[in-house]
C-alpha cells in the first residue's frame, strides 16, 4: 500500500469518531443534568490545554517521532471518550476534555508531517495529497454525523442510553485506529530517538522553530494568516445558528435545520478539498491561496447581507467549500517552509496562532452582534478574513531563498521555481 493510501486510511479513522460525537457533545451532558454553563466551561478547558501544549507536542513529534506521538494521542482520545461516558458531574466532564485537549494537541501535525517525509513528494504532489486528505476529513465527519443521527433515531433504547451510543462506537473506532497505526505507519527518520532523549530535545526543537519564525518573513506571514482566519471562523462556526434563527424567526427551527446543514457543509468541504490538486497543477499555490482567501471573505460577508434563510444556507455551504480547499493549500505552503527535523513544530506554530485569533473574534464579533446585529458581525468577519490575502505575497528580503532549502522545488507566485 502506498504512503498516500495509508495516509488517507489513517486520516479517515482519525476523523470518523469526531463526526460520531459532534451531534451529542452538548446533548449528552445536558441530559445528565449538567448546565450549559458547566458544559461550556469543560469545553473551554480543552481549548486552554490545546493552546498550552500545541507547541511542546509539535516539538515532541519532531524529536520522538510521528508514530509514537499519534499513538499517544489515540490513547488519550480513548481515555477522554471513556471518561465522558462515565461523567455525571462537571468535574469529571472537565477531566474528559482536558484529556481531549492533550490528544488534539498531540495529533496536530504528526500525520501530515509523516506523509510529507515518508512520501518524498514534490510540492505539487504534497498539495494534491493533502487535498485528498481534506476530502477524506470532510467525508468522514459528515458520515460520522449521519451515522450518529441514525443511531439516535433507530436504536430501540431509551433516550439517555441512545445519547451515549455514539461515544461507545467512537471508543471502538479509536481502538481500531491504534491497531491500524501500528500496522500501517512506519518511519525512516534517522534522528528519531527514545522518549527520554526526545523530551530533552523538544525544547531545542521549539527554540529552533521560533528562530526560524523570527528569521523567515514568509513563515511569519503564513502564521499571521491564522490570526485573521481564526477571527473570521468565529463568525461562521459560532454565529451561524443565531443568524439563522433570526432569519427563521424561531431558534428552535434553527436548531433543527443546523443538524443536516452542518453535515452537508462537511460534505461540500470534502468536494472543495478534492479540487485542490487540479488547481495547484494549473496555478501556483500562492495564487490559489490569495484567490480562495478573497472568495471566502466574500462568502462570509454575503452571510451577513442576505435577507433569507435559504440564501444564508447557500452562503454557509459555499464558505465551507472554500474553507477546506484554502486550508489544504495553506498547509502545503507551511510544509514548504519546514524541514523534516521541525515539520510538526512548524505546523503547531501555525495552529497555535489560530486560538488567540478565534478568541479575539468571539469577543469582538459578539460585541458587534449585540450592538449592530449578527449581519454586521459577519460583514466584519468576512473583511478580516479577506484581509489576510496579501500575506501570501510576502517574500524573503531580496527574494533570496531561506538557507538550507537549496534544491527544493517550491510553489512560487506564478511558476514552480528551483531553489
Amino acid at each position: 500500500m502506498s504512503v498516500l493510501a495509508r495516509f488517507l486510511v489513517l486520516t479517515a479513522l482519525r476523523w470518523l469518531p469526531v463526526g460520531l460525537i459532534i451531534p451529542v457533545v452538548v446533548l449528552l451532558p445536558l441530559d445528565r443534568g449538567l448546565s450549559l454553563a458547566e458544559v461550556g466551561a469543560a469545553l473551554s478547558a480543552q481549548g486552554v490545554v490545546v493552546l498550552l501544549l500545541e507547541l511542546p507536542t509539535g516539538g515532541l513529534a519532531d524529536a520522538w517521532g510521528r508514530r509514537p506521538v499519534l499513538l499517544l494521542s489515540s490513547v488519550l482520545a480513548l481515555s477522554s471518550y471513556l471518561t465522558v461516558l462515565a461523567a455525571h458531574h462537571a468535574a469529571t466532564l472537565a477531566v474528559a476534555y482536558v484529556l481531549m485537549g492533550a490528544s488534539r494537541a498531540l495529533d496536530s501535525g504528526p500525520l501530515s508531517a509523516w506523509f510529507v517525509d515518508e512520501s518524498g513528494a514534490t510540492p505539487t504532489e504534497v498539495a494534491s495529497g493533502l487535498g485528498r486528505a481534506g476530502a477524506v476529513v470532510g467525508t468522514s465527519i459528515a458520515a460520522g454525523s449521519l451515522l450518529s443521527g441514525a443511531l439516535l433515531a433507530w436504536l430501540p433504547v431509551d433516550h439517555a442510553t441512545a445519547l451515549a451510543v455514539p461515544y461507545t462506537v467512537a471508543v471502538v473506532l479509536v481502538v481500531v485506529q491504534v491497531v491500524v497505526v501500528l500496522v500501517l505507519m512506519s518511519e525512516h527518520r534517522e534522528h528519531v530517538g527514545s522518549l527520554a532523549a526526545s523530551v530533552r530535545a523538544t525544547g531545542p526543537t521549539i527554540v529552533s522553530a521560533l528562530g526560524l519564525l523570527r528569521r523567515s518573513r514568509v513563515l511569519a506571514a503564513l502564521v499571521a494568516v491564522e490570526l485573521f482566519w481564526g477571527f473570521g471562523m468565529a463568525a461562521f462556526e459560532s454565529l451561524t445558528p443565531v443568524r439563522l434563527g433570526e432569519l427563521l424567526g424561531e431558534s428552535g427551527d434553527a436548531a433543527a435545520v443546523m443538524g443536516p446543514v452542518s453535515a452537508a457543509a462537511w460534505g461540500v468541504s470534502a468536494l472543495g478539498a478534492a479540487v485542490v490538486g487540479p488547481m495547484v497543477r494549473r496555478w501556483s499555490a500562492v495564487s490559489v491561496s490569495v484567490a480562495l482567501r478573497l472568495v471566502q471573505g466574500t462568502t462570509v460577508v454575503v452571510m451577513g447581507l442576505v435577507g433569507g434563510p435559504v440564501w444564508l444556507v447557500v452562503a454557509f455551504l459555499s464558505t465551507y467549500a472554500v474553507h477546506s480547499a484554502a486550508g489544504v493549500v495553506y498547509e502545503s505552503l507551511l510544509h514548504e517552509q519546514a524541514e523534516s527535523a521541525n515539520r510538526a513544530t512548524v505546523l503547531s506554530l501555525a495552529s497555535m496562532a489560530m486560538h488567540p485569533g478565534g478568541s479575539l473574534g468571539v469577543l469582538v464579533l459578539g460585541v458587534v452582534a449585540a450592538t449592530w446585529g449578527t449581519g454586521a458581525a459577519f460583514v466584519v468577519a468576512g473583511v478580516v478574513t479577506a484581509a489576510a490575502a496579501p500575506l501570501f505575497l510576502v517574500r524573503e528580503r531580496g527574494g533570496t531563498p531561506r538557507p538550507g532549502r537549496e534544491g527544493r522545488r517550491t510553489l512560487g507566485a506564478g511558476t514552480v521555481q528551483e531553489r
